[in-house]
């Protein structure tokens, strides 16, 4: 009998499949392989070679290899063995896991490199917190060098204002590893920042660091995969999918802005980068650390009782001081700016300093409505208001695409009074010029970003000076360091409160302390405007104060009452489908399943309709199964899925969310 091979393939399947060896013999374990798979051809993961057949697998039923892909293995053992863990964890198949780890370039094409091959040299001092911080996380004793490691790693938590030197700290930190011979991941949330991080950690460590991140080609990314299995890139910057970055003899991952959402993937599988960064910690024997000046909730929590060594940084580091922060109520105000945030602006520019403007909605306006009958301009696809964005003279989806040009009066009773109400970024664009025609304006959204170079080239504009005024969305509002900046302008601070998402105060405290952190990071005249219609509202004014323990204390308490994370786990399976009735059906036969099988400590919310029910001519329903701890309620939500599998309708979808971020 010829050589075996186990595969697996991009399938929620969690078995794999056996093929005969390739005509060339080029396969081994580590490689991609197309081979006939149904009725096709498919790109599959060898996993394994084999001496004999499966149980129950005749002989002449084995298909052979089509073609090997790959020159060279592109996987390990250890990638294996964390897409094993997480087909596991997350309820998906390996296939899938490894899909999402592994870069699908078919050749590689190299990227452009740093030109600078010398190591520059870090700044001269560090404060005495800093260096306190960097002692404790070096002075940790990490796991012996013997797998398999069992128990959590050596977890830091650097928590600090911003502007106090926490990207200092990390670097240092990632030097002091590279020196013991070991390698290092460090993760942004946007790619935004891995530019600013990339050039950064390029001045300091040149040619020993690497790239990974979705904005490049995949030839380009697989290209940069390989140069780091070879272990010539010890040091690795990217955001979310960067975690899997095959380091040789892995010593250190740092998790900057630890409490961004980004860092949980919105598809199968659906990962958390902090959930796989502590396994592959544990697994390999690293130090993690984590940095934000607005921790997430588990963090907090983890930190408050013991659970992560929480380092503190207290003070800015480079002359500047903590902005001074003014909520400013919107209620009587015609158009986006208020009169203090104009005034702010003004005195800025002539100070020849600069201002961010952040509003986090793209398009001119959120949605149409009529004040006669009360009609809302939807998305024919979706249950979502159509955002107007002028500059392309549509209304448009942000979920599915969907557009429609504006209507001139109501369709519904023809009233010509109907028009556009709330704002995005473009009409405070249009608003911001005709209000500062000679100030220099530049949009930072995900409309003006979406050409190749786009955003790299506006933030490089405002960091040299050649922007006044920034206006943009999350993209601005974190991480990013100018020196330049006096002032930031919150337009609308009440944007995401109102989301039916137990997590809606906490982005949105997050969002504000972040943005106001921009300010005033290089002199000690930092000045923030945050408009609001909500001027009492526990989470502006606490943001306002940048009071991030009190808010915490009063976020934790009220999770703590209504049993949510983290004083609970959830697993969210959502059904998707182009008929409601099926999608009814669907839902109720799995929440028939459930309930029987939960363990006396969890319960179930649902089944009920999404909070967003419709997506793309989708219907959505849920069920969301809640526990104190993730075991038992794990193993039942397996023995659910592995029920429901057996008489599942092939027309219902189902999307299982370990963990879950968003609850949208």
């Amino acid at each position: 009998m010829s050589v075996l091979f186990d595969l697996v393939f991009d399938i929620p399947a969690d078995h794999s499949f056996t093929y005969r060896v390739d005509d060339k013999g080029e396969a081994m374990p580590g490689k991609r392989a197309m081979v006939p798979f149904g009725r096709r051809d498919c790109l599959g993961y060898i996993i394994a070679e084999r001496e004999n057949l499966p149980d129950g697998v005749k002989e002449e039923a084995v298909k052979k290899i089509r073609r090997v892909v790959d020159a060279e293995p592109i996987f390990d053992d250890n990638d294996i063995e964390i897409a094993r863990w997480m087909a596991g964890f997350y309820l998906c198949g390996t296939g899938q896991a490894l899909a999402a780890m592994i870069p699908s370039g078919r050749k590689m094409t190299y990227p452009t490199l740093p030109d600078n091959d010398e190591e520059g040299e870090p700044s001269l001092s560090i404060s005495d917190e800093q260096a306190a911080a960097l002692s404790a996380i070096t002075a940790a004793a990490p796991c012996k060098d013997d797998l398999p490691h069992s128990g959590l790693p050596p977890m830091f938590y650097l928590y600090g204002i911003t502007g106090s030197g926490k990207t200092e700290v990390f670097l240092r930190a990632a030097q002091y590893t590279l020196n013991a011979g070991k390698s290092v991941i460090y993760l942004v949330p946007e790619i935004s920042l891995t530019h600013q991080t990339a050039e950064v950690i390029g001045r300091r460590f040149g040619s020993q660091a690497a790239t990974l991140h979705s904005g490049m080609s995949p030839s380009s990314r697989l290209a940069e995969w390989m140069r780091i299995r070879r272990g010539e890139a010890p040091i690795v910057v990217g955001p979310r999918s960067a975690v899997f970055a095959p380091v040789p003899n892995l010593g250190l991952i740092i998790i900057d802005e630890e409490h961004d959402s980004s860092y949980k993937s919105g598809n199968t599988p659906r990962y958390h980068a902090r959930q796989i960064a502590l396994r592959r910690c544990s697994q390999e024997g690293a130090r993690l650390v984590m940095g934000s000046a607005t921790p997430s909730a588990e963090a907090w929590k983890l930190m408050t009782e013991g659970g992560i060594k929480r380092l503190d940084l207290s003070r800015r580091i480079s002359g500047g001081g903590m902005p001074q922060i003014k909520p400013v109520s919107l209620a009587k105000t015609e158009g986006c700016l208020t009169k203090e945030l104009k005034d702010e602006i003004r005195i800025t520019a002539e100070m020849g300093r600069q201002s961010i403007l952040f509003m986090n909605r793209r398009g001119f306006a959120h949605f149409y409505q009529c004040p006669s009958c009360g009609w809302e301009q939807t998305c024919r696809r979706c249950s979502v208001s159509l955002t107007w964005h002028k500059s392309r003279g549509r209304c448009v989806c942000h979920y599915c695409g969907y557009s429609e040009p504006p209507p001139s009066a109501c369709p519904k009773c023809g009233c010509v009074e109907a028009g556009y109400r709330g704002f995005g970024t473009e009409m405070i664009e249009e608003e911001v010029r005709r209000s500062f025609p000679d100030l220099r304006l530049r949009r930072a959204d995900a409309d003006t970003a979406g050409k190749k170079g786009g955003l790299e080239e506006t933030l490089q504009l405002f960091k040299t000076g050649m922007i006044d005024i920034l206006l943009g969305t999350q993209m601005v509002a974190k991480g990013l360091n100018f020196p330049g900046v006096r002032l930031v302008g919150v337009v609308f601070a009440d944007t995401g409160l109102h989301l039916p998402d137990f997590r809606a105060a906490e982005r949105t405290f997050s969002l504000i302390v972040q943005v106001a952190g921009r300010a005033g990071r290089y002199f000690p005249d930092g000045k923030v405007i945050v408009q609001t219609l909500r001027m009492e509202d526990p989470t502006i004014t606490r943001s306002c104060a940048l009071d991030v323990a009190g808010f915490f204390n009063a976020e934790l308490n009220q999770r703590k009452a209504l049993n949510f994370p983290p004083f609970s786990r959830l697993i969210r399976l959502t059904i998707r489908a182009k008929d409601e009735k099926r999608a009814d059906a669907a839902i109720r036969r799995l929440a028939s399943l459930a309930k029987p099988l939960l363990p006396a400590d969890s319960d179930m919310l649902g089944p009920a309709e999404c909070p967003i029910g419709i997506i793309n001519d989708n219907f959505r329903k849920q069920i969301i199964l809640r526990s104190p701890s993730m075991g038992s309620v794990h193993t039942a939500a397996r023995e659910i899925l592995a029920l429901y599998e057996k008489g599942k309708d092939s027309k219902a979808y189902l999307e299982v969310d370990v963990d879950p971020v968003s609850m949208l």
